[in-house]
């Protein structure tokens, strides 16, 4: 009988390792954004218990009430799955003065102690980027963001989109270094940084942001691609053209250890239909860092 326990609990380490390495490459916990999976026709918890099957290590997830995000932050942790990042919106105008939703001092202390950073995109008609200094207001602005996040123990990082302020990877790195914040960051998207034209320049842009950078989405994507080409910039991580490993092996050379996600805007199909050949892209691609 000992034997036979034994035997079983070996069998459930090494399902449980195997669980472990498929959602990390090395240090990186690999999450699914929810537009990957959030999908009309089912709940929130099916939602979840399908993300957690999968093998994926958590969430990222979009701007709500202070309570609609505690009860789905319960939700994901009830499952053992972290909420990485939420997404909230500000807008800037061209002399600096920026603006959020009012509810986001509330939404920072609905996710304190949940390591949650808060993805800032930036719309609007921002100042010119080589006319900004460390005193700017635009900076001044966001460095109080910051502060609020560290009262929270929370992060804050840009979160570049093709349109919008801070569109390119390389802008929202300088002015996350001019905020200059324990607290605050970039992010890089591999489908906006490709739309924006500078493919070439990952590895160089990655590089030059390694001090900042605190988190990574990568979808399936076809090189050669810009403007907002989402069917060919955002596929599952089996397919495109464009090898996803060149940002993973810049990422493992820079020292990189954040969370990457699973971009999934505009795919069709089910949850299962996206997630399931995107972690066995993500198996892969580990594989090949190794």
């Amino acid at each position: 009988m000992n034997r036979a326990i034994a035997f079983l609990l070996n069998g459930i380490a090494s399902v449980l390792l195997c669980a472990a390495a498929a959602t990390a490459v090395g240090p990186n916990a690999f999450y699914a954004m929810d537009t990957s999976f959030a999908r009309p026709g089912a709940t929130l918890d099916q939602q979840l218990d399908l993300v957690k099957r999968l093998g994926y290590a958590g969430i990222a997830w979009h701007e709500q009430t202070s309570e609609e995000v505690k009860a789905t932050v319960a939700a994901a942790e009830k499952r053992g799955l972290t909420m990485f990042t939420i997404y909230c919106a500000a807008k800037v105008t061209p002399g600096g003065d920026l603006t959020h939703s009012s509810a986001l001092p509330a939404l920072l202390k609905s996710l304190k102690g949940h390591g949650t950073i808060i993805w800032l995109h930036i719309g609007g008609k921002g100042p010119d980027f080589d006319s900004l200094t460390g005193k700017g207001l635009v900076v001044q602005k966001l460095r109080a963001l910051a502060d609020m996040a560290k009262a929270n123990d929370l992060r804050i990082a840009i979160y570049p989109h093709l349109g919008e302020w801070t569109a390119k990877f390389g802008d929202a790195s300088r002015v996350a270094k001019l905020v200059k914040h324990p607290n605050f960051g970039v992010t890089f998207n591999l489908c906006h940084c490709i739309a924006t034209g500078d493919e070439a320049k990952i590895p160089t842009l990655l590089d030059d942001a390694k001090d900042v950078l605190t988190n990574v989405t990568i979808s399936g994507a076809d090189t050669g691609v810009t403007g907002g080409q989402w069917k060919q910039l955002i596929q599952t991580l089996d397919k495109g053209s464009y090898d996803v490993g060149i940002v993973l092996r810049k990422l493992k050379e820079i020292g990189f250890s954040g969370p990457i996600g699973f971009q999934g805007f505009g795919i069709h199909g089910d949850t299962r239909s996206i997630l399931e050949p995107t972690m066995q892209g993500w198996k892969k691609l580990s594989a090949e860092l190794k």
